[in-house]
């Protein structure tokens, strides 16, 4: 079956980069909150995010303001206790005090309508009802790479989505997530506490126990300097080490005698491009 034009708006399963990673993270942990619940995934796009969450829930509904994208996860994603609807953020198609959870991951940034919405999750939450919500900080996502998603319409800064929670609920945590690659270092009392996660847009697991590869200690007869986890971000070494290959290779006999045969033709070829101006 060939595949449909992506505009980038939403993410699709056909879709495996970085990007992915982050959204399956986000799911893995709503599942975590979600285990025989009723649960509402507002914004609920392509439909996968559902899907995941119906394998451990009692009941959910994905909803999304695309008519199309709520036809096709209908037709895709199929079960029991799953359901898809055509709906608001700011007017969600749900009765009052109906969910125990609503997930929401990357939906505020794509509307103005931040009260209007929380507003509605509080009225579709039970009492004492969680809400797991995402939405990409301005700074760091548009301002600092100088970059504009055509797909937004009012991005947040942390402190603003931070006023914007805490005026609806009484209790709260935040948290900050990054793709990174490199060496992470944590405590050997905290393991039980640091959760990691495998899987696909099908499936998603928790990897049990965290191994580490090396063990390190600090000691000393008085009392220890505060050391908490630490990622050492592997851009840096990768960059160079990808700058010391390429220089090496073009230090190389293979390199430079297949310059010398190549350079002949690249100067004809100049030479009949110019002589065609």
């Amino acid at each position: 079956m060939k595949k449909k034009s992506w505009t980038g708006e939403r993410l699709e399963t056909f879709i495996y980069n970085s990007n992915t990673v982050e959204h399956l993270h986000r799911y893995a942990i709503a599942r975590s909150l979600s285990g025989g619940k009723d649960v509402l995934d507002i914004a609920s796009g392509e439909g996968y995010g559902t899907n995941l969450l119906a394998k451990v829930s009692k009941r959910v509904v994905g909803v999304d303001i695309s008519t199309e994208a709520v036809e096709q996860a209908k037709r895709k994603y199929v079960g029991e206790n799953l359901s898809f609807k055509t709906g608001s953020a700011s007017a969600i198609p749900l009765p009052d005090r109906s969910v125990d959870v609503v997930v929401s991951f990357e939906t505020l940034e794509h509307h103005d309508q931040h009260e209007a919405m929380m507003r509605e999750i509080k009225r579709v939450l039970r009492s004492g009802g969680v809400l797991i919500m995402s939405s990409p900080d301005k700074k760091y996502y548009s301002d600092m790479p100088v970059y504009s998603n055509p797909f937004h319409v009012k991005e947040l800064y942390f402190r603003e989505f931070k006023d914007l929670v805490l005026k609806s609920f009484r209790y709260s945590d935040f948290f900050l997530q990054k793709v990174v690659s490199g060496s992470l270092i944590i405590h050997e009392d905290q393991p039980g506490n640091f959760f990691q996660y495998r899987g696909d847009f099908d499936n998603i697991e928790n990897v049990e126990e965290f191994a580490g590869v090396y063990n390190i200690c600090i000691a000393s007869n008085e009392e220890l300097p505060k050391v908490g986890y630490s990622f050492f971000l592997e851009d840096y070494v990768t960059a160079f080490l990808a700058e010391s290959i390429e220089q090496r290779y073009k230090n190389s006999w293979r390199f430079k005698i297949g310059n010398a045969v190549v350079a002949p033709f690249a100067f004809l070829k100049s030479l009949t491009i110019k002589s065609k101006q």
